[in-house]
């Protein structure tokens, strides 16, 4: 993949518009440790609660979290759910006009979390009233959005706003700005997004639409029904482009203009977490980078190293730009090496640590610059290895670097040091940072066990900072005759022979 890293400084100009049905998530943690006496059902002890916005809200988060201009126009209750939701649009700086009926209540969906399993989901919904009355007033409010963004995107929930009428009505505004139209969808009739420029569903979205049931695992006539299927859709439905998301299987493309022709894209999930949130995830970094200009290609390589970040996350997540500008980094560097993975950002560092936490995990930290890879490290990752059962490895920037040994290093950048490391079998993940030291590290992630050779506590902050919450600091031994710097000096010394 090209770099694009002129382009993704333009994401702050971009505007795009979101549609669709929203709603408000919440997340009760807990452990489960027991059975209830009253009844055979697991007893949950609860931790935390978070409330975030769901439906097409996450994928307003989304976007918004990326860094570009997000206007929504939605529906809620005249509730306090629907003014929570006010409250999170704003929080995620998104210019919205939320439309609230007295007559309506808010959508809820309450998940249950134990450790990584969801143990129980409460929906409270109910189907929007009849938007009749409502359209001249929604016309209006359409028109002013529309021919002030870049492009539109619409989150069906099948909740009750996307009937074929108001869905229409949107299409055809978009196209009278000649702004394109991008479509999340649901339910079996998709002739309401007659004129849409791309619909993206899942596997199973698209075989419930299309009437053919389709097996990824059966080479021999999947191409031939995805075929059939998409036809049938481009025909039927005047529908000019599919993307279908297919899980673990990756995504798919397929025009109209070239219905023989499928570009087939495997998955970039490392480890899934959970898949919450995944398709709003896809949809909002697809919808951006065609903003950007990107061909349809790219923009299904963005969306695709989008998904296998966030299902490596826990609840409904989103990616931040950092870590779209790392993924795209690391993609195009290392060809999709398999320890590239292991590199991962600070935010997403916290959510596996918390994640391996709640399963009883230990923790482990070290850190260093590694400009030259030597025994001594490898020593080092060994032995923290044996007291943890997940080693994380932060090392310095080339900024960080310079600014502790001087201009004439590091000898090696960072990208080349972070992918050298977490190639090793004793690291699970690497975290790269620009601070002197690893303290702000620390206080984000907060391991149970920090090692590191030749460091005594009392001159040793990270370590100082761990043992006062109760962790463990373990001063590593040193193989004797290993140094980064003195491989320099005799580089140095053999230069002047």
């Amino acid at each position: 993949m090209t770099s694009y890293s002129s382009i993704m400084s333009k994401i702050s100009d971009v505007k795009i518009l979101c549609i669709g049905d929203i709603m408000l998530d919440k997340f009760i943690y807990g452990k489960v440790n027991r059975i209830s006496p009253e009844a055979p059902v697991q007893v949950l002890n609860l931790k935390n609660t978070k409330e975030m916005l769901g439906g097409c809200g996450n994928v307003v988060a989304n976007l918004a979290s990326l860094g570009c201009q997000t206007d929504y126009i939605g529906i809620v209750g005249n509730d306090a759910n629907g003014r929570k939701i006010s409250k999170l649009l704003k929080s995620a700086n998104c210019h919205f006009h939320l439309l609230k009926l007295d007559d309506y209540s808010t959508i809820v969906k309450s998940r249950f979390i134990a450790g990584n399993n969801h143990i129980l989901r409460v929906d409270e919904e109910e189907k929007l009233p009849i938007m009749q009355n409502l359209l001249p007033q929604y016309q209006r409010i359409l028109e002013r959005a529309v021919k002030n963004v870049d492009i539109v995107l619409l989150s069906d929930y099948n909740k009750g706003l996307f009937t074929n009428e108001t869905t229409q009505l949107i299409i055809n505004t978009c196209k009278k700005y000649g702004k394109k139209v991008i479509v999340d969808p649901k339910g079996k009739d998709y002739t309401k997004y007659s004129g849409a420029t791309f619909v993206k569903p899942n596997l199973k979205e698209f075989q419930e639409a299309t009437g053919i049931e389709i097996n990824p695992l059966n080479k021999k006539d999947f191409s031939e029904k995805i075929k059939l299927g998409a036809k049938k859709l481009f025909n039927e439905c005047n529908i000019e482009n599919i993307m279908v998301t297919m899980s673990e299987h990756g995504i798919l493309y397929i025009s109209s203009s070239e219905p023989e022709k499928i570009t087939w894209l495997p998955t970039e999930a490392r480890e899934v977490f959970d898949v919450s949130g995944a398709g709003d995830t896809t949809i909002a970094v697809f919808t951006l980078a065609l903003a950007l200009g990107l061909d349809t290609i790219d923009a299904m390589k963005w969306a695709n190293l989008a998904a296998g970040i966030v299902v490596g996350k826990v609840g409904t997540a989103c990616v931040s730009l950092a870590e779209l500008e790392k993924a795209i980094r690391n993609n195009s560097l290392s060809d999709n090496s398999e320890h590239s993975s292991k590199i991962v950002t600070l935010e997403n560092a916290k959510n596996i640590v918390e994640d391996l936490k709640l399963k009883g995990k230990v923790i482990g930290f070290t850190n260093g610059c590694f400009d030259i890879m030597h025994l001594g490290h490898l020593h080092s990752f060994a032995e923290a290895k044996k007291n943890c059962d997940c080693l994380i490895v932060g090392i310095n920037s080339d900024k960080s670097v310079k600014r502790l040994k001087g201009d004439s290093r590091p000898l090696q950048d960072e990208i080349t040091r972070s992918s050298l490391v977490a190639a090793l079998m004793y690291v699970d993940y690497v975290v790269l940072f620009d601070d002197d030291t690893a303290l702000p590290l620390i206080q984000e992630l907060k391991p149970d066990v920090i090692a590191k050779e030749g460091y005594e506590i009392e001159n040793w902050p990270e370590a100082q900072l761990v043992v006062s919450y109760g962790g463990k600091a373990i001063t590593l031994p040193r193989l004797e005759g290993y140094s980064t710097t003195n491989f320099v000096n005799k580089l140095k010394e053999l230069t002047h022979v």
